[in-house]
């Protein structure tokens, strides 16, 4: 039997300057056992995420993954240019960690109201490579309210922020200062990609980064540790 699986984020699901985690979940099964929709928009906060819950509860899934807050989390670091994100995503308030525990609540409680979906909530990519720096700090506090979400709406929690600093830490990457990626950066790291025939993990070498290619978008090893935690926290058992 098929797993129809709705894949819920931002610019890491959307896959235009990320590895695609959803091609590697498939990978991770017999063709026609999953069958994989993506709901992603780039620089979504958990508010976008709300606003467009509609095209999910239409076709309603068998699992749901929700992979948010990235943004949140960057909006809370000196130096993001909170005005100009406002602006570009139509939030009507400024990111706070308040407002995004809110708005991912909401979103939890819709989908168990509207769908019969099994819901599971992944915890952030590491923010960085430095986890004593702000950056991987504040992922780290966005992941502790991401689980707080999970156990208070009773939906299982997906550990991925735990899985990757495994992963860092078994790695021992240079400690390279994190920089925040503006929406040109994201540009740039395409322009490599399809003009200069570069693979995320080739710009991910020439920069030093383990998981990333610019500190937050996923190269293949990032992705898989995705698809790795999706299936084994919601998949192993079920297909």
């Amino acid at each position: 039997m098929t797993t129809r699986i709705a894949c819920l984020g931002d610019s890491l699901t959307r896959a235009l300057i990320s590895v695609d985690y959803l091609d590697a979940l498939a990978r991770r099964h017999p063709p026609g056992d999953l069958r994989l929709a993506r709901h992603g928009a780039n620089g979504d906060f958990a508010y976008n995420l709300l606003q467009g819950l509609d095209a999910v509860v239409a076709d309603p899934p068998d699992v749901v993954t929700v992979l948010i807050g990235t943004n949140d989390a960057r909006a809370s670091l000196t130096g993001y240019r909170t005005d100009k994100a406002m602006q570009r995503k139509q939030l009507p308030q400024r990111p706070s960690a308040d407002w995004f525990q809110h708005c991912l609540g909401a979103i939890v409680e819709r989908l168990r109201a509207e769908t019969d979906a099994t819901i599971g909530l992944l915890s952030l990519p590491v923010l960085g490579q430095r986890l004593d720096g702000p950056a991987a700090r504040a992922s780290e506090q966005y992941s502790r309210m991401i689980a707080g979400v999970a156990t208070a709406n009773e939906v299982t929690y997906l550990p991925l922020h735990e899985r990757q600093v495994e992963e860092l830490r078994r790695a021992d990457p240079p400690p390279i200062p994190y920089r925040d990626a503006p929406p040109r950066a994201g540009l740039g790291v395409l322009l490599q990609h399809h003009l200069l025939s570069r693979s995320f993990d080739a710009i991910s070498r020439r920069r030093s980064l383990v998981l990333t290619t610019d500190h937050i978008h996923q190269n293949s090893r990032g992705a898989a540790l995705i698809a790795e935690v999706i299936d084994v926290g919601l998949l192993t058992q079920r297909v």
